[in-house]
């Protein structure tokens, strides 16, 4: 997972992460701890988070699908008996 993430982003998701512990609870932590906590959340919590994405597009896919079907029957010529 971690090849997926470019060395910039790594290094700005490291920052922000230092930053936080700094800002909200008055915490320095080095790089590595800040790595091994960007790690944590990517391996345990991020397929979560993944999953629940995934469920938001096929909810909205659903619905695209269901306005297209509508517009698509709204196009349709009515038959006059022959």
């Amino acid at each position: 997972m971690w090849k997926q993430i470019p060395r910039e982003k790594k290094k700005e998701l490291v920052e922000r992460i230092q930053s936080y512990f700094y800002d909200e609870r008055d915490e320095e932590i080095g790089e590595l701890a800040a790595e091994n906590f960007l790690h944590f959340i990517m391996s345990d919590i991020g397929p979560t988070l993944y999953n629940a994405g995934i469920s938001d597009a096929i909810s909205m896919t659903e619905q695209k699908w269901m306005s297209i079907e509508q517009d698509l029957e709204a196009l349709k010529k009515s038959e006059v008996g022959r």
